[in-house]
């Protein structure tokens, strides 16, 4: 009965252990060569996923328009202004930002289809929104380790002093929200119309592959300096796959059937998913703060799934 949410809330963990893994290339891997690594591992994994899935049948040429404009906001844009976002506003200030994708996403799907909530599904929006904030706008000890702070900067560096963030930096974290709604919006119609969800994300990451290659033609996309480590490209290779591969895919078949509103806000739970996996890769507990707001998360998906 509750597919599309559980779908969402499978992506979310998918996205949470991905991103436990990009932790770990911190201040190893430049975060362009990052992005291009990953998502063409991603988009070789979705190309065999559909071949065998029989995808490409379900594919029509205005299906494949809405997936790029899709992958243009979701994946180039809100990628780009997502990293953007962490080096000038803090990662705590970007990740709290990021929220904003899920009352965006809201607006734009009553606005544009007509969808419409119950207040009982209202009321466990709210809470999810507000056990994320609790759980990620609490400052914390050290930087989050699911997100990258700077290619020279590692994972166990001391947290900045507080102060406050600047307006771009908002700006930019803002944008970064209204992308990834934007994406979720436009990829809808395709997905509803039967589109198979690994061939549309294969549309989708082919076009980002193609826009992150083509920054190499920049000379300032030339002039990363670190060198290449095999290992490295495991742990990119292993995040492709939980991340854009199957968490994504994942998102997508959440969109094909489910409230545009209300899966995007399940699938932004990755901050609330990956707190045991910190504590388990750390060996530190999250603080009560976490704790709390995860508690909230779970009551609010309960009121969405029960309404």
């Amino acid at each position: 009965m509750f597919v599309s949410e559980l779908l969402a809330i499978a992506s979310a963990t998918c996205i949470a252990l991905s991103s436990m893994f990009i932790g770990e290339l911190n201040g190893r891997v430049p975060l362009m060569r990052l992005a291009r690594w990953q998502l063409t591992s991603a988009f070789l994994m979705t190309v065999i996923a559909a071949t065998f899935a029989g995808g490409w049948g379900t594919l029509g040429i205005w299906q494949i328009e809405a997936l790029i404009a899709s992958s243009l906001a979701g994946i180039v844009v809100a990628s780009t202004t997502y990293f953007a976002s962490i080096y000038t506003a803090g990662p705590r200030v970007t990740a709290l930002l990021f929220s904003l994708a899920s009352p965006f996403a809201l607006l734009f799907g009553y606005l544009v289809f007509g969808e419409t909530i119950t207040l009982r599904q209202g009321i466990g929006v709210a809470l999810i929104l507000l056990g994320i904030v609790i759980a990620i706008g609490v400052r914390r000890r050290r930087p989050a380790p699911m997100i990258p702070l700077g290619d020279d900067q590692p994972v166990t560096a001391p947290a900045p002093p507080a102060q406050r963030p600047p307006l771009i930096g908002i700006v930019l974290g803002v944008v970064t929200a209204l992308g990834q709604a934007i994406g979720s919006l436009l990829a809808r119609p395709a997905m509803a119309s039967g589109v198979e969800p690994f061939a549309a994300m294969a549309i989708r990451s082919g076009f980002a592959v193609i826009c992150f290659w083509a920054i190499l033609a920049v000379p300032i996309g030339r002039s990363e300096k670190t060198a290449f480590r095999m290992r490295d490209f495991g742990f990119i290779v292993t995040a492709a796959f939980f991340g854009t591969a199957l968490g994504m895919s994942l998102l997508m078949a959440a969109l094909k059937t489910g409230n545009v509103g209300l899966v995007s806000t399940l699938s932004s739970m990755t901050p609330i998913v990956i707190l045991p996996m910190v504590w388990l890769r750390s060996g530190q507990m999250p603080r009560a703060h976490a704790w709390g707001g995860a508690a909230l998360a779970i009551v609010g998906t309960a009121l969405i799934s029960l309404a």
